[in-house]
């Protein structure tokens, strides 16, 4: 392992270069206007992936935007790791929050970050996180010291629901078998407390549109006669909750897992600092659902948020205007055993009866996911542990995470294997929001740790 990680320090600025090359390209996937971007970056990838070694390399069409495949078979006999990730990134949006272009990476320091951190759209989600492995594949290869078998699926839907990649999937099993699936799309604690990501919770996603009157209205003539949809849909938001802050939809917690007490406890265990909290999203207090920590609200309890809402006249100036529509986006984070297709249709049957007779009420499922959770007594866990130990110098903590990547348990589902989520981000990182940014530090130690995963796996299976 040596001569890899000499590697890697020999190449670090060119290995970050590149990273800030790939943040260029604005590879949005939920606006067709990026296609072309897009599209590039696919190719991007596949030409780093051919480059760094990998054969077979090829952008695979879907009916969608390409996943990028690549593969280094070394001995069938040994072990393989199947490496997923995704070259899409979210909307940049809203610019003017932005410090800085979102698709002109710089490098400044930020909280967490005293080493400097690239501030861009994508940065740590997840094309920071995507290239470290083909950077650890490159030193790998490049030092002649590639100990097991690698596959490489990068998609470029990630972002708008994977939609594509079950088909996929499904109709490649035999390309795509493996032992393991790994995966960098998750945080640690922090650069100091290392974690390995063990459970995610579960998704579904919805719009909703209610509709008043045929049209929009003057508000002084028609105001107080007629039903303002923008108030009754507030109203209809508002009673989703109660004051417990739990959710007011029949049967939604029917199936929810019950974690036990001595996991709670162990959970609340981990450095968690509830002022510093507040303090790093200028906040006075916590909310949510009542009898639970901070740590397990945002873990192994489900939630119901609205995403965005909208309706009437919201340009310069006034309009006194009774709008026609009103619209709400809103996610449900699920936990294990919650079904997401079930609750959706829970989620719709509720919403459509508590519409008053004023209004018409639609519902649109969106994108959805299963939750998910790993074990930690495996030796694709087990490998993880001893990566990160051997490069940050203690052992990490196992954790459960409150974001969701549905493509876990569906490679469990159709490719039978189990998924490790071992990412390097933090939660401060702002992903999703303007001025993301990922650590150089994190970039570097992910790069630096992955060929350990790959050593200690190999080991660990040989000694079966």
């Amino acid at each position: 392992m040596e001569n890899v990680q000499n590697y890697i320090t020999e190449h670090r600025d060119r290995f970050l270069e590149e990273l800030l090359d790939l943040l260029r390209i604005p590879s949005v996937s939920a606006d067709p206007a990026y296609q072309k971007d897009v599209e590039a970056t696919a190719k991007f990838v596949a030409q780093a992936l051919r480059k760094a070694g990998a054969d077979k390399v090829e952008r695979c069409p879907t009916k969608g935007y390409p996943i990028v495949y690549g593969e280094k078979i070394i001995d069938p006999a040994l072990p393989t790791i199947l490496v997923y990730g995704h070259y899409d990134v979210q909307p940049p949006d809203p610019i003017e929050l932005w410090e800085s272009g979102p698709f002109d990476p710089v490098i400044k320091k930020a909280k967490g970050h005293p080493k400097g951190a690239i501030f861009a759209r994508g940065a740590c989600d997840d094309k920071g996180q995507m290239y470290m492995h083909l950077k650890a594949f490159e030193a790998m290869m490049k030092a002649k010291a590639l100990p097991c078998n690698v596959k490489f699926m990068i998609e470029g839907e990630e972002e708008v629901g994977s939609e594509n990649l079950a088909p996929f999937c499904k109709k490649n099993k035999k390309k795509l078998a493996a032992d393991v699936v790994l995966i960098s799309d998750t945080s640690i604690i922090s650069n100091k407390v290392p974690s390995i990501t063990v459970g995610l919770r579960g998704l579904s996603y919805v719009e909703v549109e209610v509709t008043g009157p045929n049209r929009d209205l003057h508000s002084g003539v028609y105001g107080g006669g007629v039903a303002n949809p923008i108030n009754v849909l507030s109203q209809m938001i508002a009673s989703l909750h109660d004051k417990r802050c739990r959710i007011n939809i029949p049967g939604f917690y029917e199936d929810v897992e019950v974690v036990g007490k001595k996991e709670r406890q162990q959970m609340n265990e981990a450095p968690f600092n509830l002022n510093t909290y507040k303090r790093n999203l200028g906040i006075k207090e916590v909310d949510g659902e009542r009898h639970y920590s901070t740590i397990e609200r945002t873990s192994i309890r489900p939630t119901l948020d609205v995403n965005g809402i909208w309706g009437g006249y919201i340009g310069e100036g006034a309009k006194t205007v009774l709008p026609s529509k009103a619209y709400a986006k809103i996610s449900m984070r699920l936990v294990p055993n919650q079904d997401p297709h079930k609750i959706t249709k829970l989620f719709a049957a509720h919403f459509k009866s508590i519409a008053p007779p004023s209004v018409k009420v639609k519902v649109t499922p969106h994108h959805g996911g299963d939750p998910a959770v790993t074990p930690t007594d495996s030796d694709e866990y087990r490998a993880a542990e001893m990566a990160m130990e051997k490069t940050f110098g203690k052992k990490p903590i196992p954790q459960r995470g409150g974001g969701s990547i549905p493509i876990v348990a569906l490679f469990e589902k159709v490719l039978g294997i189990k998924s490790v989520l071992m990412g390097f981000g933090l939660d401060s990182d702002a992903i999703h929001s303007p001025n993301e940014h990922y650590g150089l530090f994190n970039y570097y130690k992910g790069i630096e740790t992955i060929p350990y995963y790959y050593h200690y796996y190999r080991e660990l299976k040989e000694k079966e």
